[in-house]
């Protein structure tokens, strides 16, 4: 596999971790730390210094290890995403990954306010990272206005139902220059294995941690599930056969 370099940081760990959800910042400390995750999400309004309300997140990450991208969750419109781009990037977050989502149902990302906004974040140099849908032809133009990397859905956020999205995210791993993210729907750490076995440069996950019985445990399952994909990948598994192929001598009673 490509080393895995974003915003010209380069990382060993290929799963990042959303902070949404968790019970409270001591539990988020745990999986933080069992994921060893290199790379976290977090919405700006839960990074407010001394904001007791919003048991502001920032204590609980080491951000000499880790990278914290602000993420514009509640946007509906490129203008919006913006600016709340330009606050984090005034708080000192340059890394943004866009969210703009105006069907509150489903969650979808809006391909065309998306991609506005990608075009204006990296105009500011900042390190963009857009959530799309599965969509080749979206990725490459995210790509083309300045993406850092490319985070196309598995399945809608927090659905837990894994990759629904399989054959628009190969032809995005195949086309891309920049590192595609999975994100959105991985329930399982078997889902963020599969992503890692297609050929995606890393996996995002949120819910999956943070809803779980034991957040601590899921989020060390999926380091361990995400760093197996990896190691069999780099191992050259053997090819798909349409025959059976015994492993034994066949004639050894002739």
């Amino acid at each position: 596999m490509r080393d895995l370099i974003i915003g010209g940081r380069k990382f060993t760990n290929r799963f990042f971790l959303g902070t949404g959800k968790f019970a409270s910042s001591e539990i988020m400390r745990g999986a933080l730390a069992a994921s060893e995750t290199e790379l976290v999400t977090a919405a700006l309004t839960r990074v407010h210094e001394g904001d007791a309300a919003h048991d502001d997140i920032l204590k609980a990450i080491d951000r000499t290890k880790v990278e914290v991208m602000l993420n514009t969750s509640g946007a509906r419109t490129a203008e919006e995403a913006v600016r709340i781009a330009k606050l984090g990037r005034a708080a000192g977050f340059n890394w943004v990954k866009l969210e703009i989502h105006p069907d509150a149902r489903y969650l979808l990302p809006d391909p065309v306010e998306t991609l506005k906004a990608v075009a204006e974040c990296a105009k500011l140099g900042m390190v963009v990272l857009p959530y799309i849908n599965a969509d080749p032809v979206l990725a490459r133009h995210c790509e083309d206005a300045g993406a850092a990397a490319v985070m196309p859905l598995g399945s809608p956020i927090g659905s837990n139902r894994g990759i629904r999205t399989r054959d628009m995210i190969e032809i995005i791993i195949e086309q891309s220059h920049v590192p595609v993210v999975v994100d959105a729907g991985i329930g399982l750490p078997s889902h963020a294995a599969e992503a890692i076995e297609m050929g995606a440069d890393a996996v995002l996950a949120n819910t999956a941690v943070a809803a779980a019985d034991d957040p601590v445990k899921m989020a060390e399952a999926f380091k361990l599930a995400v760093r197996s994909a990896e190691l069999g990948t780099q191992a050259g598994p053997a090819a798909p056969r349409t025959m059976a192929s015994a492993t034994s001598p066949m004639d050894i009673f002739r």
